[in-house]
């Protein structure tokens, strides 16, 4: 197996270790896996590559081998052999034995599980940075609006796997033993999940995270109250729109936590632990995924120990097609209105469903409701994945009499929407952009 496992304790750490590793093993990076060309390249090492925007809403499921990229390290390059040895280890000494609490479970075991599927929409961080360093400079790569993808995910409820590691671990079993499954899933039986979970909750306050480490070293973690619910749907993943993982999407298992940000679903999944804290390391506690107050310009004076960490993204639009309804002339001026064709996408996480995009071409003086044309069916409060929508809008052309300026902003459930100008969620690490998405259209 050729991976990096570092030990990141910050950034400039990673960055030492790693050209450590290149000076005594070689270059890193040598077994990386094909991309495809039309992948927008931000970086090659790791590789951090966004969908072109006019192929964004191509199809409702973003084609595997076009799913947005962001690794941390080197992709983790298993053999036959590594993956007939691998062993998922997951930790359930914060619940008791402290001696003998640990399962180490095979791929063949886990499949043996019942199988669901979770059509979830991943996005970095990160998406969108480009726009706040429009206004003022920040660290990370420079996302447009292509760090988010849509798929439909295969593999086993976490519960499930929970419940049959528990079992493992009750019978003394090995890692050699083939014990095998249930074919019942908890999710069939949603009263006996519901009790244990208030069982594990009210007997164990103090265990409050699902920690996750990767075979390529990172950490991230959790809260239990999403690991455990019956309704968070979180799944571990060994296949994404039918077939399974590629090596750059987590191959060969992947936690799938919808509506988190994507780096809290963890790709090469090496273990599991349930801790009273969550997981150390920059990805979980660092500044990586942090978002400071606009007013901070210099991170080393914020108490990090004080910020959450980022989980449920907001919400969220992008606007990825824009054409005139019909020929108007060629003599339009400035302040002259023009018929517009916009159409896009809108996410909010947390499962929140997106219930209204609105459109305006004219810097917000009129709106216009889109028509959400996929996406707009799924269940209340477990809308994991984006909608695309359409719509027809006045756009006044700007001074310069060859532009027009379209804007979207999404509305959640919650009724959550969108902030006009990014300046007031400026932060330097340039997360969370979600401020109106603006596109031009030369007439």
């Amino acid at each position: 197996m050729i991976i990096g496992k570092l030990n990141p304790n910050d950034q400039d750490k990673i960055d030492d270790d790693l050209e450590e590793v290149v000076e005594a093993d070689g270059d890193p990076y040598e077994h990386e896996p094909e991309r495809h060309p039309l992948l927008i390249v931000h970086s090659d090492t790791p590789m951090n590559a966004e969908v072109p925007v006019d192929i964004i809403t191509k199809q409702y499921i973003t084609p595997s081998n076009l799913f947005y990229i962001r690794n941390h390290h080197p992709v983790p390059l298993l053999s036959e052999d590594d993956v007939k040895d691998f062993r998922l280890e997951i930790d359930l000494s914060a619940f008791g034995n402290k001696e003998e609490s640990v399962a180490k479970l095979s791929l063949e075991q886990i499949k043996t599980l019942p199988k669901v599927d979770i059509v979830s929409t991943l996005q970095c961080s990160g998406n969108r940075r480009s726009g706040f360093n429009d206004l003022r400079q920040t660290s990370g790569t420079n996302w447009g609006q292509g760090a988010i993808s849509t798929t439909r995910w295969s593999g086993v409820r976490l519960t499930d796997l929970l419940q049959f590691a528990a079992e493992q671990v009750a019978m003394g079993a090995s890692p050699d033993e083939k014990g095998t499954g249930s074919n019942k899933s908890t999710g069939d039986s949603l009263l006996k999940t519901l009790q244990n979970l208030q069982s594990i909750l009210e007997k164990h306050t103090d265990v409050q995270h699902l920690r996750m480490e990767s075979l390529d070293g990172m950490e991230a973690s959790i809260p239990i109250l999403k690991a455990l619910s019956p309704f968070g749907d979180v799944i571990l993943a060994y296949e994404m729109d039918g077939k399974p993982l590629t090596r750059d999407h987590g191959y060969p298992l992947r936690l799938i936590v919808p509506g988190y940000a994507a780096v809290r679903q963890v790709k090469w999944l090496s273990k599991l632990a349930f801790h009273p804290e969550e997981s150390e390391g920059p990805w979980q506690r660092g500044l990586n995924y942090k978002i400071i107050p606009p007013s901070q310009m210099d991170a080393s004076a914020v108490d990090l120990n004080e910020m959450p960490r980022l989980t449920e993204e907001p919400v969220i639009s992008g606007i990825t097609n824009l054409e005139k309804v019909a020929t108007q002339g060629q003599n339009v001026k400035p302040g002259d209105t023009i018929m517009v064709n916009a159409s896009g996408w809108a996410w909010a996480g947390g499962g929140r469903n997106i219930v209204r995009v609105d459109v305006t071409g004219d810097d917000g003086k009129t709106w216009e409701t889109a028509k959400i044309t996929q996406g707009g069916d799924q269940p209340f409060g477990k809308a994991w994945a984006w909608v695309f929508w359409e719509c027809d809008v006045p756009a006044k052309v700007l001074e310069d009499g060859q532009t027009v300026e379209v804007s979207c902003k999404g509305v959640d459930i919650a009724f959550n929407t969108q902030p006009q100008y990014v300046d007031g969620m400026w932060n330097i690490r340039g997360l969370a952009n979600n401020a109106w998405y603006r596109s031009r259209l030369s007439v």
